[in-house]
């Protein structure tokens, strides 16, 4: 009989460890970037110490990371890989990925499809076309909100509150004011679409288009990678193609709303 309170105790224990453990995470995701220990604490609810000793478990297991040089604490690689699995097992993933490598085989066109995960715009796919673009990215990369096409269309169309955490980093980074970064949300929301031309990848321009959900958010972007070619009076023209393709999508899953262009 006492062995089996004893054990009935122990599974409890166990139990609201991982229910702490998750809490953590959870509130680490919610902060939108790396913090310090006392901030990760402070947001939980908890004592520092007792933040920490489950910290180090979830560093030994990849769920968190720790910068070496600033000792802040972040999202590691194993709760990003969590998260694509998540999105892989998603209806609106699938249906996506489908049409998008439908449409790269029909136009040889590089393309890839991204997520907002906790640490920023995440590429989840790259389908290659023909000819390849050769990049240093792929599934996995972390992209910026503000540099990058796929970050811009997250940016300009997701609640403002949902990117305010991930953008306080990289404005301090990038010397952003706000005005610069109302007048990226002004000009994607303006034309339908994200794009940069040699900022990330000299040479290559990135087209990116939001694939709306029943709710208007979005779950996924694609993004169009070509070479670099000039613009007529400095216009940013688009690929009406994948346009159509992203509103086909967004219709399928229930969006009613419309875009520019």
């Amino acid at each position: 009989m006492a062995k089996d309170i004893a054990g009935l105790e122990g599974r409890r224990r166990g139990i609201q460890s991982v229910e702490i453990g998750l809490r953590i995470l959870k509130t680490m995701a919610g902060l939108g970037t790396s913090a310090p220990l006392g901030a990760i604490a402070q947001a939980c609810g908890m004592a520092s110490p007792q933040v920490h000793r489950y910290l180090q478990s979830l560093l030994v297991e990849g769920m968190a990371q720790q910068d070496p040089k600033s000792g802040r604490y972040d999202l590691g690689p194993a709760a990003l890989s969590l998260g694509l699995a998540t999105l892989a097992r998603a209806d609106a993933f699938k249906m996506a990925d489908e049409a998008v490598r439908e449409f790269s085989r029909e136009t040889g066109l590089t393309v890839q499809m991204a997520a907002l995960g906790p640490l920023g715009p995440t590429i989840v796919r790259w389908i290659m076309g023909r000819p390849p673009v050769l990049t240093s990215f792929n599934v996995g990369t972390v992209l910026p909100l503000t540099g990058s096409a796929t970050g811009q269309v997250f940016l300009a169309f997701m609640p403002e509150e949902e990117t305010e955490g991930l953008l306080k980093q990289e404005k301090r980074e990038a010397s952003l004011d706000d005005a610069s970064i109302s007048g990226i949300r002004t000009a994607v929301r303006s034309r339908g679409f994200g794009c940069v031309e040699g900022d990330m990848v000299p040479g290559l321009r990135a087209t990116a288009y939001p694939i709306f959900d029943l709710q208007g958010r979005i779950p996924l972007t694609a993004t169009v990678l070509q070479p670099s070619r000039p613009t007529l009076h400095g216009i940013l023209d688009g690929v009406p193609e994948m346009a159509e393709l992203c509103l086909a999508l967004s219709r399928e899953l229930g969006w009613s709303g419309d875009l520019p262009g």
